[in-house]
């Protein structure tokens, strides 16, 4: 176990960075990551949430899209939080959104 003071220089290079994080119970966040800590939680601003729906709302699209060529599609249930902080234990993939913000777009 690494028992340095420090966050991980990895994840400390993606700071201002929009970031897409899918934790455990398959949620996704995307916004910017502010600062991270040894134990790789993640605080990001400016932040959107998005959930896949729910097996029972899938089932009563298939049910009532059946019969019909093509495959169903649901959008994502999304919904802005501002500042969140997700710990590093339900990160299952962090992805880079984009490049680094111009300093007129950090604030």
């Amino acid at each position: 176990m690494d028992d340095s003071p420090t966050p991980s220089p990895f994840l400390q290079s993606f700071i201002s960075q929009t970031l897409r994080i899918t934790t455990t119970d398959t949620r996704v966040f995307v916004g910017e990551l502010k600062c991270t800590d040894k134990a790789k939680n993640l605080i990001l601003s400016r932040t959107h949430e998005y959930r896949y729906p729910a097996a029972s709302e899938l089932a009563a699209v298939v049910e009532k899209e059946k019969g019909t060529v093509g495959g169903v599609k649901m959008a994502l249930k999304s919904r802005y939080i501002g500042l969140v902080v997700v710990p590093g234990e339900y990160v299952v993939k962090v992805e880079v959104e984009d490049g680094p913000l111009k300093p007129a777009e950090r604030y």
